[in-house]
């Protein structure tokens, strides 16, 4: 019998993407839908209008990328260097807290969180990070959110809609920030705290380090159920920064392997590995032959939260584009892609346009 994405390429009328293989189950009991940045394909990413819209078109998570201001305050952007997603180079007041800082080991140049205080960063307005190819018409009109304006907002969506919405933070950089003198372990774990709906709502905070998790993990103990922890995993042949800087050989591809996958195991209660971990890309960008991920990871009960689905042909395997610009938003090719992969086992997924995620899942 042909797998069910076999059928759902066929009723789509696109290319089959690989050989006849095995069936993985996921291990949760509902493949969630988890807004990455929001609704980041259709929103400037990391705004409440973003999160609304991920919200609106179903996404069971929200995913706030969390730096820090000067003042101590966690806020939401992807990365602490902030010329790409918002406004800042064009405000001449802050024109000389252009530097350049080594973060995580690379020299970036730009404007960094961390050298405005919130007061400041509100009056920045956020811009679209890929405008060569989505849409622009939302620049300059929201704000930077903290992660206290977060959790409001998704309480008051969730009473509004009568359905739980969770929140899935991650702590960028926390090596960095430590020492930095800026460390967000703590001052988000008293956020959520303080929250009524972060005590109860189901949270999963992530990151690319170990150590900060490790920690969290001791932190939480078995008093905190609702609180997940997710060990964020780059390309085979990377480290994470807490690995580097402690003079540590240890890389992603080996917590990939099954002894590696054990050990996360004793902490964290998922991975999220890159989709292409899960389901590589041929030579020829068709997608290939799963790997054993998916299997290993399940046989010591970690979930599979990989990242990242997006709707544009230029982020999809060539089997799923339609036509021939990379530009082109392809819905039929977006669901085909995802349902490939959850044939492969996997319990969530990040995708930048969760009406789509959900039309993947609800629709198999």
């Amino acid at each position: 019998m042909k797998p069910l994405c076999w059928i759902a390429l066929a009723t789509l009328g696109l290319a089959l993407p690989y050989a006849a293989h095995a069936v993985e189950k996921p291990i949760a009991a509902k493949v969630l839908v988890i807004g990455h940045r929001g609704a980041s394909a259709l929103r400037p990413e990391h705004t409440l209008a973003s999160y609304g819209k991920a919200i609106a078109d179903g996404a069971d998570f929200i995913e706030p990328d969390l730096v820090m201001t000067k003042d101590g305050v966690p806020v939401a952007r992807h990365e602490n260097e902030i010329s790409g997603t918002t406004d800042v180079a064009s405000h001449a007041e802050f024109a000389g807290r252009k530097t350049t800082k080594t973060i995580d080991g690379h020299p970036v140049t730009g404007w960094f969180t961390e050298d405005f205080t919130l007061a400041e960063l509100k009056t920045l307005r956020a811009r679209e990070r890929l405008p060569e190819l989505r849409s622009t018409k939302y620049d300059g009109q929201f704000q930077i959110p903290t992660l206290d304006e977060i959790i409001d907002f998704v309480a008051t969506e969730s009473a509004t809609r009568e359905r739980v919405i969770g929140i899935i933070p991650e702590i960028k950089h926390g090596t960095y920030f430590q020492k930095a003198k800026l460390p967000m372990e703590d001052r988000v774990l008293a956020i959520l705290a303080a929250h009524a709906y972060t005590r109860t709502a189901p949270v999963e905070i992530q990151s690319f380090e170990i150590a900060n998790l490790r920690y969290l993990r001791g932190k939480l103990g078995k008093a905190h159920p609702n609180i997940r922890l997710l060990q964020l995993l780059d390309d085979a042949k990377e480290q994470p920064y807490d690995v580097v800087a402690a003079g540590g050989k240890l890389t992603y591809g080996e917590m990939m392997k099954p002894a590696g996958l054990r050990e996360i195991a004793g902490y964290a209660d998922a991975i999220g590995p890159n989709i292409r971990a899960i389901i590589p890309l041929a030579k020829d960008g068709t997608l290939g032959q799963p790997t054993a991920l998916a299997h290993d990871a399940h046989a010591v009960k970690l979930e599979l939260h990989p990242y990242t689905f997006r709707p544009e042909n230029h982020f999809q395997a060539k089997n799923f584009w339609q036509g021939s610009d990379p530009k082109s938003f392809n819905e039929a090719g977006s669901i085909a892609e995802m349902r490939a992969y959850l044939d492969a086992g996997v319990d969530a997924f990040f995708t930048d346009d969760p009406a789509i995620g959900r039309k993947a899942v609800d629709g198999r």
